[in-house]
């Protein structure tokens, strides 16, 4: 039984060794960095995203969220690789897309514990654009007749508390 046991261990942890190492070389969603922050911590990775938000910068360096559909996270960065990124995501613009190389922390001390990656290279993949903001006409439709309901179970209860 014991012998069992060892070889389950043994194969469990040589399968995470080797799944690590394959993370690494490749870029990683934001998702699977906060799952597996513990095992990650310290280790430098490679993260792809939408720029959001706008840049804060912090005398020679400033914070840049990015976002991968997954997550988002921050991003500690020298200015002048800031000052790369021309447009950030929001509800009028799909930003930038930024390959991240840098260092993974889970509570980084230098941040008062927020998990964040310290960038050693950044790298602009795609240019932002602007997009118009649409609102199918579906959703008027069920907004309209919701409200409708609404006010008819409104009319309806206070019939029945008249009574």
């Amino acid at each position: 039984m014991d012998k069992i046991a060892k070889v389950i261990l043994l194969t469990v942890g040589l399968l995470l060794l080797f799944t690590i190492a394959a993370i690494a070389s490749d870029t990683i969603e934001l998702n699977q960095l906060v799952e597996n922050a513990a095992v990650m911590d310290g280790q430098t990775v490679i993260v792809k995203g939408e720029a959001i938000g706008e840049a804060m910068e912090r005398g020679d360096y400033a914070w840049v969220n990015i976002n991968d559909k997954t997550n988002a996270m921050g991003i500690w960065m020298k200015s002048d690789d800031a000052k790369k990124i021309n447009v950030f995501g929001d509800y009028k613009h799909i930003g930038d897309t930024v390959k991240v190389t840098g260092v993974f922390n889970r509570a980084c001390v230098e941040h008062g514990g927020d998990m964040d990656i310290h960038s050693d290279s950044v790298i602009v993949e795609a240019a932002g654009y602007a997009t118009a903001e649409t609102f199918p006409f579906y959703k008027m439709i069920v907004a309209v007749g919701l409200a409708l309901t609404a006010l008819i179970m409104g009319v309806v209860y206070l019939r029945q508390i008249k009574k």
